[in-house]
């Protein structure tokens, strides 16, 4: 899935870039700790708000429930496809402690946000699920205090895309990927580029190069900064040193998700990081030049296979439903194997449930299955943090100012430091 703060589009095969989702609901309001209203067995007619349903997968989806239960009826809301106003929509609803909402779909990235706000019913005692057979990852990024708040849905992880008629076999580690930049130098094309420009996806690269070096951004708490490592220092430095030496092409400053698939499907680029949504439209837009010259591999990290950063929307329970029971009875549903199955064969959505990534049938449809669970099997959610977006702000400007040369990596790693730690005491 793209990086938030961004529209999401859905193509082909899009594993999850596509439609990424956010819920909502229609109930409750009053009493309970938090802020939450009572009604945690209440059954009754509720709301699920979604992003834009581009696929068309939530209303059949919908009908069947529907069509099985009568009595709790589900109407479904339909978000605009720009995760900002999702996001935003969700607050002011919480903010009135709307009943207008029940079922909510949440980026992974918002989850601490709105648990610690109380705006999220936790997932335990008479709503408890059973994540056992989820991708751990996923059941991690819907975490928030030792609880769960938000049931796994659909997920997203980084990979490699290498061309396969230049290189045989994948690097494995960075330092591998930048000896095969000579490869690319002789064809006289881009080496490596990943999404670099000023917004949530350079959030993302550069929280995936951090932790593939064992470093990390905060620690458990959500709130200290831990930017003032050796770890920290060596995944940064690896981006800047890319750039000054021209391994990453300039040009990468300004890709997000499009920029950098569109210069890899133009052959500009022998490795190409990106969201598993961009496989099929590398294999079937007419203008590809990449088409039947591709695979897909793990990131590379420091010694093997590196840490993508965790993508996708996971759905929760309003606070103020007043039909709770009905609510996480629907989540159950959509946690399903058959419709999980659904979300992957009709939308390529990423599923959470670990089986169907080993599944033969749908290897075969979707080539890159394998490779993407044990990119998941190493994913490392975003700073799970319920100020994520002065967090992300800190990465975002000062990571770009190192990449472009107007400060160093110790400097921007420091002014990260900084403006994390004040972020948390004012929390």
């Amino acid at each position: 899935m793209k990086a938030s703060r961004r529209p999401l589009l859905v193509a082909g095969f899009a594993v999850i870039a596509a439609g990424a989702l956010a819920l909502s609901g229609c109930s409750g309001n009053s009493g309970g700790s938090n802020g939450q209203s009572s009604g945690d067995d209440s059954h009754g007619p509720i709301t699920f708000v979604q992003g834009k349903d581009n696929n068309n997968l939530i209303r059949p989806i919908i009908d069947e429930w529907n069509s099985k239960h009568p009595k709790e009826k589900v109407t479904f809301k339909e978000q605009s496809d720009n995760a900002d106003q999702q996001h935003d929509d969700l607050v002011q609803h919480f903010q009135a402690k709307s009943t207008d909402y029940d079922v909510v779909a949440v980026d992974v990235i918002w989850t601490a946000e709105f648990a610690a706000k109380g705006w999220l019913a936790p997932l335990k005692g008479d709503l408890k699920l059973d994540t056992s057979k989820m991708l751990p990852a996923t059941v991690k990024a819907g975490t928030y205090g030792g609880t769960l708040y938000t049931a796994p849905w659909v997920t997203d992880g980084g990979l490699l895309y290498y061309r396969t008629d230049l290189i045989k076999t994948p690097p494995t580690t960075w330092d591998e990927m930048m000896k095969d930049c000579s490869i690319a130098k002789a064809h006289n094309i881009g080496c490596y580029a990943g999404q670099y420009a000023d917004y949530e996806g350079l959030t993302v690269n550069v929280a995936e190069a951090i932790n593939s070096a064992g470093g990390t951004i905060v620690g458990k708490d959500g709130k200290t900064p831990t930017l003032d490592t050796p770890e920290a220092k060596k995944g940064l430095e690896a981006i800047v040193d890319a750039f000054k030496d021209g391994n990453i092409p300039a040009a990468a400053q300004t890709y997000q998700e499009e920029q950098g698939r569109q210069a890899f499907e133009a052959g500009q680029l022998l490795f190409h990081r990106n969201w598993p949504y961009i496989y099929s439209l590398a294999s079937t837009d007419g203008s590809s030049k990449v088409k039947g010259k591709f695979a897909v591999a793990p990131l590379p990290g420091v010694d093997g296979p590196g840490a993508s950063s965790l993508g996708g929307h996971n759905i929760a329970v309003s606070a103020y439903s007043k039909h709770k029971g009905t609510a996480v009875d629907f989540i159950k549903f959509m946690e399903t194997e058959e419709i999980q199955r659904q979300a992957v064969t009709k939308a390529s959505n990423a599923p959470a449930l670990a089986s169907l990534y080993d599944d033969p049938e749908l290897n075969k449809q979707l080539p890159y299955l394998s490779t993407l669970k044990k990119s998941l099997d190493t994913a490392v959610p975003r700073p799970v943090s319920p100020f994520y977006p002065a967090i992300t702000k800190a990465i975002e400007d000062d990571s770009f100012a190192a990449i472009k040369g107007t400060t160093s990596v110790d400097d921007a790693l420091s002014d990260m430091q900084k403006a994390i730690k004040t972020a948390g005491a004012g929390s």
